[in-house]
């Protein structure tokens, strides 16, 4: 978006007048975006069913695909391992004791798929096509018993179902409590505005180049095109920073156990082993379970293989 755009929200959030707001600044980067890139971010879909795609899924689909790529961090039936609780608590929340999960607090049916749709399965969010969201949508509120066993959600029947919390938002008290006063209460006065708006910023010194050269640490995401945010290549990240570019570091930690091993556990299972490389590069795509415990490993398809490589390399020299 271009700077013009940020300094008229800045001013119609402060109750400045339009006019005062300084010529448009050219910071001497970007590129406008084309129609695909708004594409892949304009994703978002609101109470009323605006934005839901064609499609539709049913809880018993729901349940064949949650029990593949949900399960292994929310729980068989969304009670959780490590994550948010998805399933109970309705009804709950007016009580001394609130158990605030996906179907106790949520007021609109379209935020569940919402949320999934832009950021599940954790390892590799958006990936799920729109009849997969609608089944997972439909399971999870089954869970929930919001729908029956047999229900089949569309972008017609969704916006239409009616959540247990529908009317629980309110701002008549605090963030979390509620005998607590609310966080805002402010009002545009519009009176004695600023004339003249001065943008100004200061990056102290510790800060300042932390994080190298932005410009040359760019990556493609999907449709998205080009956005600074590291290069996920085999050659030119250490395997530490390639784990966490293909986001392994969210269930294994360098030397502690999180949901899986620990990457030098891996490596002391396997040391000496010759054919260990490629059997991890393939469970490592392919997903597996039960080689450390009962919580399954879930398919990185999107990983390339050259990255595959270079990572499981990297684990069995010790992950150092």
């Amino acid at each position: 978006m271009r700077a013009s755009f940020f300094l008229c929200v800045s001013a119609y959030l402060c109750g400045l007048p339009s006019f005062a707001i300084a010529a448009p600044l050219q910071f001497g980067f970007g590129k406008p975006a084309t129609t695909q890139e708004i594409a892949g971010w304009d994703i978002d879909v609101r109470p009323d069913g605006t934005g839901l795609p064609k499609g539709r899924g049913s809880v018993a689909q729901g349940q064949a695909l949650y029990d593949e790529k949900c399960a292994s961090c929310h729980g068989t039936f969304g009670e959780s391992n490590s994550y948010l609780q998805i399933a109970g608590g309705v009804g709950s929340l007016a009580t001394d004791q609130p158990v605030r999960t996906t179907g106790s607090k949520l007021n609109f049916a379209t935020t569940l798929w919402d949320y999934i749709n832009r950021a599940m399965p954790f390892n590799a969010p958006q990936t799920l096509s729109p009849d997969e969201v609608y089944a997972l949508t439909a399971y999870v509120l089954n869970l929930n018993d919001i729908v029956p066993a047999d229900a089949v959600l569309d972008a017609d029947s969704l916006p239409k179902l009616r959540m247990p919390n529908r009317n629980g938002f309110t701002t008549d008290h605090g963030f979390m409590r509620r005998d607590g006063k609310p966080d805002t209460r402010n009002v545009l006065c519009m009176k004695d505005c600023v004339q003249v708006v001065r943008l100004s910023s200061e990056m102290p010194d510790y800060a300042r180049d932390q994080h190298g050269n932005l410009a040359e640490q760019a990556r493609v995401v999907g449709t998205t095109g080009t956005i600074a945010a590291g290069k996920a290549t085999a050659g030119s990240r250490s395997g530490l920073e390639l784990a966490k570019a293909v986001a392994c570091t969210a269930c294994h930690g360098v030397t502690e156990r999180l949901v899986g091993p620990g990457f030098r556990e891996v490596a002391t299972r396997y040391a000496g082993d010759a054919s260990a490389e490629s059997r991890l590069i393939a469970k490592m795509r392919a997903g597996g379970a039960g080689a450390w415990g009962a919580v399954p490993m879930p398919a990185q398809p999107q990983v390339k293989e050259s990255e595959a490589r270079a990572l499981v390399q990297w684990i069995l020299a010790g992950a150092k």
